[in-house]
């Protein structure tokens, strides 16, 4: 029997290095759906979208067929997550509550039925998607707007599903950041992710479900996302399960001189500086280059075996 159920950003205190008193945890297991995932473990959560106007490839896709074919490859590739999404993060028109969830909720239900046991987590901020999300068979959901809708974590505490807590500066939905300063940016990334997951906590969601992650590039310019790419370990010490998404970002085309569709270098060198300071999931476009890049890191770490070993052996 499937055990899934079928079911506004605040004023922060003054916290510490490491967040609020309290906010900090053993790491451990993350579960996410039926599976668990152990403390070496790093996963690839790949991108769905299904939009005409995404950043990254608009369109590709937008069309069902297209977006399932998507999902095959993916899990061919090594991903262990889908992340599908019905809403661009960049300003454009409008997409309401209910054409969000026409372009998520059918999509959700069919990668349910193709694949029982993957993780499927959604991208929204808006708790009425996230409740139908639940409903439709997703595990996870991906709140990459920093708790805008306090009534999303009540709904993953109602519906037993995982949950994302992220940091946008403040940022409404959709904006572009706009000369946002930090005294020190990744305080306030720690002040803000982990408040969210303690609130979560209270509202009931399983504190192994939950993932706090950066937001590179929202609320934040290229300095502040490679201040945080460098500091990442700040934020792996609280023990929370550390989810970055970096994928082809402004922050690694403004750095390199790349335009979006010649940013996989720069992507994949973040990556492996985040796996080597200790996050455990990365969103990613490429996910058979990232899949490589991370095992990589997990072998040099000594958490991953090769493949094989005969150099100098036979």
């Amino acid at each position: 029997m499937d055990d899934r159920a079928t079911c506004g950003p605040g004023p922060l205190d003054s916290l510490g290095p490491l967040g609020p008193p309290g906010a900090q945890r053993e790491p451990g297991i993350l579960r996410l759906g039926r599976q668990e995932f152990p403390a070496g473990r790093l996963l690839v959560m790949a991108i769905i979208n299904r939009t005409p106007d995404s950043f990254y490839r608009p369109g590709i896709t937008w069309h069902e067929t297209a977006a399932m074919e998507r999902v095959h490859t993916v899990v061919a590739e090594g991903a262990d997550i889908v992340d599908i999404g019905g809403v661009p993060a960049k300003p454009g028109t409008e997409v309401t509550v209910d054409e969000e969830s026409d372009r998520t909720i059918p999509f959700v239900e069919a990668v349910r039925e193709a694949y029982p046991d993957l993780v499927i987590s959604v991208d929204t901020w808006r708790h009425e998607v996230g409740r139908a999300a639940c409903a439709a068979g997703a595990d996870l959901l991906n709140d990459t707007w920093s708790g805008w809708d306090p009534k999303l974590a009540e709904v993953a505490a109602e519906c037993g599903v995982g949950l994302v807590c992220s940091h946008t500066g403040g940022q409404h939905p959709r904006t572009r950041v706009f000369r946002r300063a930090y005294a020190d940016v990744m305080a306030d990334v720690l002040d803000r992710t982990l408040t969210l997951a303690q609130r979560a906590v209270q509202a009931g969601v399983d504190p192994s479900r939950i993932l706090i992650d950066p937001a590179h590039d929202f609320g934040k310019n290229t300095w502040h996302s490679l201040e945080i790419s460098r500091r990442l370990a700040d934020m792996t010490a609280t023990g929370w399960p550390v989810l970055v998404s970096v994928s082809n970002k402004d922050f690694v085309g403004e750095t390199l001189g790349a335009g979006v569709d010649d940013r996989l270098a720069g992507t994949l060198a973040v990556t492996s500086v985040a796996a080597w300071l200790g996050a455990r999931v990365f969103r990613a476009h490429h996910v058979e280059q990232t899949r490589q890049a991370l095992d990589m890191v997990a072998a040099v770490k000594g958490d991953f075996r090769p493949a094989r070993v005969l150099k100098g052996l036979v």
